[in-house]
């Protein structure tokens, strides 16, 4: 993304893409897009479908209509949804930087590779960003399994989100 200068001249300004299957999005995602539109001219939040993860909770549109409630108050941050490699997804929309999220140490190292081989496939660096530490223990799949054993989650996702999980939970209940 490129900007005109008061004198003319074309100024750079850096695009960041923040992926993940956000299922369902938490303080520790907001977290981090937060930090992220601090520091990037232009951040799209990028909700992938996830192979290797199983039945998703929340619908692609789903995910995508949350994360965009709870982003209303930053005007440079843009959600979308895709499906396929994310190398190819940063290129197409001129990403400068792939951020992540990290909460421990093993997400470094899960995610180390994925960076290099992301790098190798669309020239674009992964910028890590740590987890603020109240939020290193949430992860998506452990708010869904203590929601649906009935533990209070309220106090880790939005409350956008909480509200479509207890209705999630209502329609799942009525057709048992």
């Amino acid at each position: 993304m490129d900007i005109t200068a008061g004198d003319g001249r074309r100024l750079h300004t850096p695009r960041g893409v923040y992926p993940g299957s956000f299922d369902p999005p938490t303080h520790g995602h907001l977290d981090v897009i937060e930090r992220a539109a601090n520091t990037f001219a232009e951040l799209i939040v990028a909700v992938v479908v996830n192979p290797q993860k199983r039945e998703p909770m929340f619908t692609l549109e789903e995910r995508e209509a949350m994360i965009q409630e709870c982003v209303s108050h930053l005007p440079n941050v843009r959600v979308e949804h895709f499906r396929g490699l994310l190398a190819d997804y940063v290129k197409k929309k001129h990403a400068d930087v792939i951020v992540k999220g990290l909460r421990v140490v093993s997400d470094f190292e899960s995610e180390m590779s994925t960076a290099l081989m992301n790098r190798s496939l669309s020239n674009v660096d992964t910028m890590f960003l740590m987890s603020d530490q109240k939020y290193s223990f949430v992860s998506s799949s452990i708010v869904k399994e203590v929601f649906f054993l009935g533990g209070d989650v309220a106090a880790l996702v939005p409350e956008p989100v909480m509200r479509l999980m207890a209705a999630k939970r209502a329609t799942l209940r009525s057709s048992t």
